[in-house]
């Protein structure tokens, strides 16, 4: 472009004369992962606030100002919001885990629902021991059942070629079916008119962030947002590492682009499919840690409230990558306890006007993600030196 005038509109209608992205240099990898959702997230939000405008007549702007404000407007805004974006941090990196193996674990919601009732087994029978042997055994706990449930899909795929995406969808519906029975009649607190759990012991109940920054000297009533959010975090840098910088990473991507690839190169498929599955049920089921351990203290009808398959959403707009499904959690997040917030002030935005928002989020960083590749893709080329890739 050096030596050339270039005038506004000539750049637009060179870019948005493309038809495809045929020729163009490849997107670097922040360009990829950064900028082309948040373009999504961008226009998803312009649509949405057309679609309120037409639907109920509100002001868009004033909308989304009364969004953020009940978001991150204060330290007890934030603290809900990032308790939300916990649950969604495990579900995110539940489904991207199986996603890097070549697998669409749609089964989170029905492995976090199992690890509930691993929780309170345990939480109900560790009462003697001090928080910092009970905690560990609840999440442990978590882990395993969650991964158990998630093994069962595993197997069938690796061993009997049944697809994962039927049976972990099926099994979803089980074991919403075996909670249900379970809690009901089997743990249900004796003279309950409704189906919970007796209260966990109390060593197992998950300390508030707000609790552990006072004793650094640091001063913020968040509210709800407990030990997990910090455990999510880790969770995330681990998964990073297992899927970038360990063998069994490789393996998991190798099986995940090209099956015959691995088997050539000596991997098993049917292992990697398993041990992908474990992980990643494992880590469905750290979701009940948040939820149970940190706010209910004891097992609930459908606590998870359908995060597993936000989950895939959230996957889905971090690009798999642990730190884009962090920031795509606190922004699902954000719309829950915004949305809340705005009901509150006007009756007319109840939860099915923040579904349809959600909708239309996971509808531009979903299925029309690679929209904006080519003209993103076309400006990049214009203003890279010839023979410069990414």
């Amino acid at each position: 472009m050096s030596g050339q005038t270039t005038t506004p509109s000539a750049l637009l209608g060179a870019i948005f004369s493309r038809r495809g992205s045929a020729g163009l240099i490849p997107l670097p990898w922040w360009a990829d992962t950064i900028i082309l959702p948040l373009i999504n997230v961008v226009v998803a939000f312009l649509v949405s606030g057309l679609a309120v405008w037409a639907i109920v007549g509100a002001d868009p702007l004033t909308v989304g100002t009364t969004m953020m404000t009940g978001a991150f407007g204060d330290a007890n805004a934030i603290g809900t919001t990032l308790y939300y974006a916990t649950t969604f941090i495990f579900a995110g990196l539940a489904v991207a885990v199986a996603f890097h193996a070549g697998l669409f674990n749609i089964g989170a919601d029905g492995q976090g629902q199992i690890a509930g009732i691993g929780i309170t087994l345990a939480c109900l029978h560790v009462g003697g021991l001090p928080a910092f042997l009970a905690i560990p055994i609840g999440v442990l706990a978590a882990m395993i059942f969650g991964a158990a449930w998630a093994f069962i899909p595993a197997y069938l795929q690796a061993k009997r070629g049944s697809h994962v995406v039927i049976t972990t969808i099926m099994f979803n519906y089980i074991a919403t079916a075996l909670v249900q029975y379970l809690l009901v009649n089997v743990m249900m607190k004796p003279g309950s008119g409704e189906p919970k759990s007796e209260l966990f012991a109390d060593s197992t109940n998950l300390p508030l962030l707000s609790d552990l920054l006072s004793v650094f000297g640091l001063q913020f009533d968040l509210t709800l947002v407990n030990l997990a959010f910090p455990i999510a975090l880790i969770a995330a840098a681990l998964v990073w590492a297992l899927i970038w910088r360990t063998r069994l990473g490789y393996a998991m991507r190798t099986v995940g682009h090209n099956k015959t690839a691995a088997v050539y190169a000596g991997i098993s498929p049917a292992r990697i499919i398993i041990i992908a599955m474990l992980i990643s049920g494992g880590l469905a089921g750290l979701m009940g840690t948040n939820v149970l351990m940190g706010e209910q203290h004891r097992m609930i009808i459908d606590y998870t409230a359908g995060a597993g398959f936000i989950g895939i959403a959230v996957s889905l707009m971090g690009r798999s990558h642990p730190a884009g499904i962090v920031l795509a959690s606190i922004l699902f997040g954000a719309l829950i306890q915004g949305g809340q917030e705005l009901s509150f002030d006007n009756p007319v935005f109840d939860k099915n006007m923040i579904v349809m928002i959600q909708g239309i989020i996971i509808l531009f960083v979903g299925a029309l993600e690679t929209m904006f590749r080519p003209q993103l893709a076309t400006l990049f080329q214009m203003f890279t030196p010839a023979g410069k890739g990414a």
